[in-house]
């Protein structure tokens, strides 16, 4: 996998950094060397985007614009991956349980958006929920859909051919018959629904995940916890910080 280093500009709330990665078994990603998109600390969201229809686990339809009034914290993620996002959603469990801790949780959301939708419907959203703890809103869309959503914000995915031997669905206990390469990390947007801060790496979980995420991981996946990027990775007191300078309040972790 490639990456950068963690860059930070003085003159807004942002957070960038890059890195693209499959989420198959060992051996199985790919990788890209694309730079993150450009963004600035309060740039609005168009409503050809914000009110693209979203459903989340519950089959409930949302959409990006249900968010404001609160500050939204969203990744990219699939629920068959096996390297990467088992770790963001490791992370959002910590992130929120930090926010309840401080008396926060009413005023930021956390969510996560599929890279999937032909295999993330809302029946496998909520069933991941309920094997991970994951509590908060998982959405998917129309393959049409997220494919506008997360090209506007420079998200990158793209199905790769799984590895061999394929790796094993944890709901269905056959075999995976693709992956896919995506970009990882969050964005943060602010309660009037303007995007504050991208990052695109890895969480540094210090070696530490629930037993049944760390069960979802293989190989690199493995790996990427137990040895995360020194330089690139962000910790959970980096993202409160960000959460917290766009609530105007310091988020003690």
């Amino acid at each position: 996998m490639t990456g950068t280093a963690v860059g930070r500009r003085t003159a807004g709330v942002v957070l960038s950094l890059a890195i693209l990665a499959g989420c198959g078994t060992a051996g199985s990603h790919s990788t890209s060397s694309a730079a993150p998109p450009a963004i600035t600390a309060d740039r609005a969201v168009p409503a050809s985007i914000a009110d693209l229809p979203l459903t989340d686990q519950h089959e409930a339809t949302t959409s990006l614009a249900a968010y404001r009034g609160k500050v939204l914290v969203l990744a990219p993620f699939l629920t068959s991956c096996q390297e990467e996002c088992p770790l963001t959603t490791g992370a959002f469990l910590v992130i929120e349980s930090d926010l309840r801790r401080a008396g926060l949780a009413h005023r930021v959301a956390l969510a996560e958006l599929t890279v999937d939708p032909e295999r993330d419907t809302p029946a496998r959203l909520a069933a991941y929920g309920t094997y991970t703890g994951a509590d908060w809103s998982l959405l998917t869309g129309t393959s049409s859909v997220i494919r506008a959503f997360w090209a506007h914000f420079g998200i990158f995915y793209s199905p790769t051919p799984e590895s061999s031997p394929p790796g094993i669905d944890w709901q269905t206990h056959r075999p995976y018959t693709y992956d896919v390469a995506h970009s990882n990390g969050f964005i943060i947007f602010d309660t009037q629904g303007h995007q504050r801060y991208l990052t695109e790496t890895l969480p540094n979980l210090h070696g530490r995940i629930p037993p049944a995420l760390r069960r979802l991981l293989v190989g690199a996946g493995i790996h990427n916890l137990d040895h995360p990027d020194p330089t690139g990775a962000w910790t959970i007191p980096e993202a409160l910080k960000a959460i917290g300078d766009v609530l105007g309040q310091n988020i003690p972790g």
